[in-house]
């Protein structure tokens, strides 16, 4: 079995490249085994200068991803590469429209061009220009576009095109440029959410948009996230973290960090230099949504430009897809690609003359413990998270307290008749009924049935007959007191039925905001079925009606609309 003593185990540089116990090099060395045989993997040639088909650290990532299980890690492997190779995933970044590529960046994770202390690189993802008009727009153009398959959604095309540039193109240059650990390949990135501003109408409105990238892009590429910082979380969101945290494993749960604005600089300074953070965050980095890549020094240092874009008179990337090229002299090479209104693009942006990290024809590199001073940023975010809340928690987990007595602290009707009552019990149509009957003119007349004869002697031979009024010729009355029905509830237990109610829809629309963020900045351990799923008339109808109110009337809305759902 995997070693899983410890949740951290798995963070960066542990359970990486260079960095595995005993136990997880013999599981890597079962599954590269296990791939071989299947088809999936070819090593490195014997002329030791053949390079592999995948570097140990992508066979990692799944391995992590599954435990270092080499069975179900290559079950996740196979249909990923069957996926790829059936989409054309390989080729995407070869045809598709450069301006379609940009167009889907700039909403969506950007990378600053910056890394952390431990040489990741840092991106930030701003939620709220997701709004209705810009999505809308970048759907509309959708319509028009010219990357398209039968096979994906047009939609579903460009978010994985973002995939293959954090993986084929981010995360090899950050591996390329000099840090602390150079033989581990850098395979995750690290990424601040920042949902400030959003409401819940707008989670609701990204709600399906959101989930199907999070849903298609987890199932192949696992194990790209290091970090998540979420920063500016609405009101509420403390309200459902408690079951927000329940969607994810863990592991994936040990790596978000819920930053209060008192927190925001302190937490990301601890793991990121505050050159590399944004101003608006208390760095010192200028950064405005929507920019290309602003690079570090180290970076700067490390390349040497040949047709470089710019940006704020410095030199940056140009738009769209970037691939790698290794030269003979082990010198790596960038090359822009894609295509420019239908034609092939290719240019040489710039080269590293020196990359650091291993060569394929290099020594096997020997695995080393992590030094104990770097542990110190591997630590989870349990202790930002807030605790879940206790009012709601005791509606949902527990028998919630009432403000009316229980029947067990209520006193019954036998306790009482034995202190100074002398009234029989009522039960059913038995003594009540004779009790309400005595000195009238039915006593001894109706108990038995009707319609009955009430004969009345007024003396001097004078007497009438009177029958109960209403009965004749019908059946005796049902006259029986109904069971007791339980007690009403109280004021209390009807506030909290009502805030669950209205909990579980605010549950569902950040809950979904929150799985998507997750997936959209780096996949998780869970596959995913490949699909787009269809809103029906009456969820379209619904965002309809939503989209036509005002933001504060938003909530009051669903509160509304969930509670008349409870009661059909």
């Amino acid at each position: 079995m995997a070693d899983l003593a410890r949740v951290e185990s798995f963070q960066y540089p542990s359970g990486h490249y260079a960095h595995l116990s005993d136990n997880q090099q013999a599981q890597l060395e079962l599954f590269k085994q296990l791939s071989q045989k299947e088809g999936y993997y070819t090593p490195v040639g014997t002329d030791g200068k053949t390079e592999a088909s995948h570097d140990d650290e992508t066979l990692l990532r799944f391995l992590r991803a599954r435990r270092f299980l080499p069975s179900e890690a290559f079950k996740q492997f196979k249909e990923t590469e069957d996926w790829r190779k059936e989409n054309g995933i390989q080729d995407l970044f070869h045809v598709i429209e450069v301006e379609e590529f940009e167009q889907t960046r700039r909403l969506y994770p950007q990378w600053l061009g910056r890394r952390d202390k431990r040489g990741i690189p840092v991106f930030v993802f701003e939620v709220a220009p997701l709004n209705s008009k810009n999505i809308s727009t970048y759907e509309k153009d959708m319509s028009k576009a010219r990357t398209t398959s039968p096979k994906v959604a047009t939609k579903n095309l460009r978010l994985f095109a973002l995939y293959e540039s954090l993986t084929r193109f981010v995360l090899p240059l950050c591996s390329a440029i000099k840090r602390s650990h150079p033989e581990t390949p850098i395979s995750q990135s690290n990424n601040i959410v920042d949902i400030s501003g959003v409401g819940l109408k707008q989670f609701w409105n990204l709600k399906n948009h959101m989930q199907d990238a999070s849903q298609l892009a987890t199932a192949h590429y696992p194990e790209t996230l290091d970090r998540i910082f979420i920063i500016g979380a609405p009101a509420f969101f403390p309200t459902v973290w408690g079951w927000v945290k329940r969607w994810f494993d863990p592991i994936t749960v040990s790596k978000i960090f819920i930053l209060s604005p008192a927190n925001v600089f302190p937490t990301l300074s601890q793991y990121i230099d505050p050159d590399n953070i944004p101003k608006k965050y208390g760095g010192n980095m200028d950064f405005t949504w929507g920019d290309m890549p602003s690079l570090e020094p180290e970076i700067e240092a490390a390349i040497k430009w040949e047709l470089p874009a710019t940006q704020n008179g410095k030199n940056t990337f140009p738009i769209g897809p970037i691939t790698w090229e290794r030269g003979t002299d082990g010198s790596l090479k960038a090359v822009a690609v894609g295509h420019e209104k239908g034609q092939p693009r290719r240019k040489t942006t710039f080269t590293i003359p020196n990359p650091v990290g291993t060569k394929a024809e290099g020594p096997p590199v020997v695995n080393t413990p992590v030094d104990e001073a770097e542990l110190r940023l591997t630590t989870v975010g349990s202790s930002t998270h807030p605790p879940d809340s206790v009012t709601y928690a005791a509606t949902i987990d527990s028998t919630p307290p009432l403000d009316s007595p229980t029947l067990s602290a209520t006193p019954t009707a036998g306790a009482e008749a034995g202190k100074g009552s002398t009234l029989p019990i009522r039960e059913g149509t038995s003594d009540t009924r004779y009790e309400q009957q005595h000195m009238t003119h039915a006593s001894g007349q109706l108990s038995d049935g009707t319609p009955q004869a009430a004969v009345n002697d007024h003396g001097h031979g004078d007497k009438t007959v009177t029958m109960e009024p209403g009965t004749v010729g019908q059946a005796p009355k049902d006259v029986s007191i109904p069971p007791a029905e339980p007690p009403a509830p109280g004021y209390i237990e009807q506030a909290k039925s009502v805030a669950a109610t209205a909990t579980s829809t605010v549950t569902s629309t950040v809950g979904s905001a929150a799985g998507a963020v997750t997936g959209l900045v780096g996949g998780n351990a869970d596959t995913a079925e490949e699909k787009v799923v269809e809103k029906s008339a009456e969820q379209k109808a619904l965002d309809k009606e939503i989209d036509g109110k005002g933001e504060p009337a938003v909530e009051g809305f669903l509160r509304e609309k969930t509670a008349s759902e409870a009661l059909k």
